[in-house]
């Protein structure tokens, strides 16, 4: 087989019609109004709030500095239970709050924080569990809230792939303290940077909104040390755009997690990820692992390969959090108290996945991968 002629990403973002872009810059321009929570701004946050179904909402520059307000807001401190499986920002957020994270392995199936492993790393230190949605698979949300309530410490969602993830009708945003979401140009919905944090308690908001906006009340007062994590006005129309489209991607995304899943069903050392029926799915990213003993070759090799057909896979979260330089001397992060974590990286690869990807090139994508095989 040839590669590709053109590359072939994991993900492409939504980009709407320039006309549609220009038309919105234009009542921008006109009103003179680019940024610190104007109309286009106000509108959207409505339209989150609705689409999320969750009863607060406050919008950000990006997920980053929202999951940074959001352990800020809560008045977190000692330590932070965690996962070591998921992207940099998550323990980031939590060491530039001066928190040390604290690193639970992951549950094999569904590859979030094992709840039945973080009750035994908690310790008088701990103030909260920060959990990930990982590809959009919800976490163990009630035992994670049960243990929470145990130990009297707060709960937040990293859930930076969940967006439109629902858990029997429920809007993911609606569990925990605080979620977070992600608007980046890779995201399902985005507004090219951005996110949000989703509450239900009300009260959170107003300090939510002054610590993103230098904790200013007033033309004269500041009265907490906030930063700048303002969505400003062109993103929040690239928002409102984007979730016009947002119903059409979905549908193009299914059909072609569809193909992939009738192309690689069969093939032997490749397991799919499969959400409960229980579950919204956000078509976020299609997964496999690569069971190297059964199906001939590594997980890296495959990647490997797949880069010579011009398709660019994702070892996505490769390598582990707990391996970083700046986090590999905590002592939770001793390879021997994550041993799911580590078989789990070593296996799992997003395969492309954006609305324009015609069929016939995940089919082809298949063939690929099926003809690698050892």
């Amino acid at each position: 087989m040839k590669p590709f002629d053109e590359p072939i990403y994991v993900t492409r973002p939504l980009l709407p019609d320039l006309k549609e872009v220009y038309h919105e810059l234009e009542k921008i321009w006109a009103s003179k109004w680019l940024t610190n929570n104007g109309p286009e701004h106000q509108i959207l946050e409505g339209e989150i709030r609705r689409r999320l179904n969750v009863s607060n909402v406050s919008l950000f520059n990006n997920g980053t500095i929202a999951l940074l307000v959001a352990v800020n807001s809560l008045k977190l401190k000692g330590e932070v239970i965690t996962t070591p499986f998921t992207f940099p920002a998550t323990p980031h957020a939590l060491f530039w709050n001066g928190i040390t994270p604290v690193f639970c392995d992951i549950d094999e199936k569904s590859m979030t924080i094992d709840p039945d492993k973080i009750e035994r790393i908690v310790t008088p230190r701990t103030t909260a569990i920060l959990g990930v949605h990982v590809f959009g698979t919800p976490c163990h949300i009630e035992k994670i809230q049960e243990i929470a309530n145990r130990y009297g410490i707060k709960v937040i969602y990293d859930a930076a792939h969940a967006f439109d993830t629902e858990v029997d009708g429920t809007g993911i945003g609606n569990f925990g303290d605080i979620s977070m979401f992600s608007f980046h140009a890779t995201k399902l919905f985005h507004t090219a940077e951005g996110g949000a944090l989703t509450y239900k308690d009300a009260a959170l908001k107003g300090r939510i909104d002054l610590l993103k906006n230098f904790g200013i009340k007033s033309e004269d007062e500041v009265v907490m040390p906030g930063i700048n994590g303002k969505m400003n006005e062109i993103q929040a129309a690239l928002g409102l755009i984007n979730l016009r489209y947002l119903e059409a991607e979905r549908g193009k995304r299914k059909r072609i997690i569809d193909t992939y899943k009738h192309c690689l069903l069969d093939v032997d050392g490749i397991r799919l990820n499969e959400l409960p029926n229980s579950v919204r799915n956000s078509y976020q990213y299609f997964v496999i692992r690569i069971e190297q003993e059964r199906f001939g070759i590594s997980r890296d090799e495959v990647c490997k390969r797949l880069r010579e057909y011009n398709v660019h896979a994702r070892k996505y979260f490769y390598p582990l959090c707990s391996d970083y330089p700046c986090y590999k001397n905590l002592p939770s992060a001793d390879p021997a108290n994550l041993p799911v974590a580590k078989k789990v990286v070593s296996e799992v690869l997003c395969l492309p996945l954006y609305g324009e990807l015609a069929t016939a090139s995940v089919e082809r994508i298949c063939e690929i991968i099926r003809s690698l095989r050892g």
